[in-house]
């Protein structure tokens, strides 16, 4: 094709996309999907910087044009995408051509939500409404355009196409995308083995205690609060890398909640239920099988969020049940919600609260499907093109197969949480929640404190988790301590130290300034859970045998572990 006529298509081609008509309407499609409402002004379309339009349709042009060039010429761009690293997409002069044009769309819509001028909110929301479009029409995603789907059905004589028919059917009854092989993984048997017992149920939540594996353990337990909204077997998944596993060889003795995967029977719980029944509980329960008056405590994510809110309403009531209190990728401080935050407004929050608020469930899929959402080209593309257009078989990999197991929560403990937390940051200020009766202030939670962060975490942000150490031990900061480790929320927090991988950070000092915090801090190879072991050994009290027996004489086992309660699908 003539440059002229290459120059001629782009004109109309970005015409079309900054016509105010055009905008107009995308706006207003993005806010009927509720991602831009209370959160977008009412008048569309948004201004847009015109001189810095300019410049995106003169490079636009530029860059279109020499796109044409290599293609009339049969050469094949580069294309720097892994979805299209494949020896297919470059060997096609075409194939390359069209992936080239994908991603300089790509490119110029994002650059135009730069410039468009609104509140960063509303820049945030049009950015990921924008991006889910845009990755949803990459042309990995579709067998007319990937060359790679289209050459193995050549390889295997259209046998990959009916396996990827298959899979996609097959995916269908299950109501999500496989991510792995789940034929592969049963829990208590290959996930989620370590040895021990139920020792206490209520209709909230299962209590494990772990069998002894050293002749002495420390006589302060730990209790783990892991969060509700997924199973609690992340802390646990093979012996290699299972956090607990390794607690319990370090000699503490452990216990941990099982939360129920909420059913109708629990549709109606709260909040408070969650506090006073389930953190509360297990915290008593914990003292009164150890037969001492403090324990350590450990929650993660929302987990963490629970055990705070539990020992400062402890608090409020005269007690103090715990010699000291790990976090991991927790929030206290709920200013920035990092990804999450386009879910998070008024009209969300109260259109959640009118179908769920007064009794029902926020159903398991809708949060994987959220959180698949953040990361669509990993968690949901990536699996359409291997699954259904190659059809290859997904690996078995412990990890998603814990992320495809979905939890439920009760509506009204949901949405308490939604919108007193996550949209009205109430829980960061001494006094303004009133919780089981108590008014809540962290400030007064005064233990040592481990508050561990991951670097590259998008749902709790690593400078949110560094505001605990503002919130905690008012009256003595010193008693916080904060670890940063490499990589996101999950990987990050399951690192063993058999492993030697990534790193973390240290620093003993703790400015008001996360980034000041990192700018002093030293980086450490391997696991930070060594570290944490040392934290967890200075607050457990000396060493005696180890028990002979689950529970005492008022828990009595009920079942091996896992327990029954893990094992409820949502």
């Amino acid at each position: 094709m003539k440059t002229p006529d290459a120059q001629a298509a782009a004109q109309a081609w970005i015409n079309d996309l900054v016509d105010p008509m055009k905008w107009q309407t995308w706006m207003q499609q993005a806010q009927s999907a509720n991602l831009l409402k209370s959160a977008a002004p009412a008048d569309f379309p948004l201004p847009i910087d015109q001189q810095r339009m300019a410049q995106l349709h003169e490079q636009y042009v530029q860059e279109l044009t020499a796109l044409w060039q290599n293609l009339a010429s049969a050469r094949s761009p580069a294309v720097e995408d892994k979805r299209f690293s494949g020896a297919a997409w470059h060997s096609n002069p075409f194939s390359a051509f069209n992936a080239g044009v994908y991603l300089l769309n790509a490119r110029f819509l994002s650059s135009m939500v730069d410039a468009v001028e609104a509140a960063p909110k509303v820049k945030q929301k049009i950015r990921f409404a924008l991006q889910q479009t845009v990755d949803a029409l990459s042309p990995a995603n579709f067998l007319a355009t990937n060359p790679e789907a289209q050459q193995k059905i050549l390889d295997t004589r259209g046998e990959s196409i009916m396996r990827g028919i298959e899979h996609m059917l097959a995916d269908m009854q299950k109501g999500h995308i496989s991510h792995t092989d789940e034929t592969a993984f049963e829990v208590g048997r290959n996930v989620a083995t370590t040895e021990g017992a139920v020792v206490f149920e209520n209709e909230l939540f299962q209590l494990i205690q772990y069998k002894p594996q050293t002749r002495t353990v420390y006589e302060k337990p730990l209790l783990i609060v892991p969060p509700c909204i997924n199973k609690f077997y992340i802390m646990d998944l093979q012996p290699a890398n299972s956090l607990v596993r390794y607690a319990v060889m370090q000699g503490h003795t452990v216990l941990l909640v099982s939360w129920c995967n909420a059913q109708q029977a629990q549709a109606g719980l709260s909040w408070d239920d969650y506090i006073e029944h389930g953190a509360i509980r297990a915290l008593h329960a914990a003292q009164e099988i150890s037969g001492q008056q403090q324990i350590n405590a450990l929650g993660f994510c929302v987990g963490g969020t629970i055990i705070s809110t539990a020992l400062a309403v402890l608090k409020a009531r005269g007690e103090k049940p715990v010699a000291s209190l790990t976090l991991l990728t927790a929030l206290l401080d709920f200013s920035d919600t990092g990804a999450l935050d386009v879910y998070i407004d008024e009209a969300q929050v109260a259109m959640r609260e009118l179908e769920i608020g007064g009794g029902g469930l926020m159903p398991g899929r809708e949060f994987s499907a959220a959180f698949s959402s953040l990361r669509p080209n990993d968690l949901v593309w990536n699996y359409v093109e291997s699954n259904y257009l190659k059809g290859e078989d997904p690996p078995p990999f412990d990890l998603l197969y814990w992320n495809a197991d979905s939890t439920n929560l009760p509506g009204p403990m949901f949405c308490w949480y939604l919108r007193n937390l996550y949209l009205e940051d109430s829980l960061k200020t001494p006094g303004k929640l009133r919780v089981c009766g108590q008014p809540v202030d962290l400030g007064t939670i005064d233990v040592p404190a481990l508050i561990y962060a991951s670097r590259e975490d998008h749902i709790v942000p690593w400078t949110s988790a560094y505001g605990s150490t503002r919130l905690l031990n008012r009256k003595k900061p010193s008693n916080n301590h904060f670890l940063l480790g490499a990589s996101g929320h999950i990987a990050g927090v399951i690192n063993p130290p058999e492993k030697k991988k990534r790193s973390y950070w240290v620093n003993k000092a703790l400015p008001a300034d996360a980034q000041a915090w990192l700018q002093g801090a030293t980086e450490k190879p391997g696991s930070w859970w060594p570290e944490w072991s040392d934290f967890l050994a200075r607050h457990a009290g000396k060493e005696v045998p180890a028990p002979r027996r689950y529970g005492n004489a008022s828990y009595k086992p009920i079942e091996p572990a896992p327990g029954r309660y893990v094992k409820v699908k949502a």
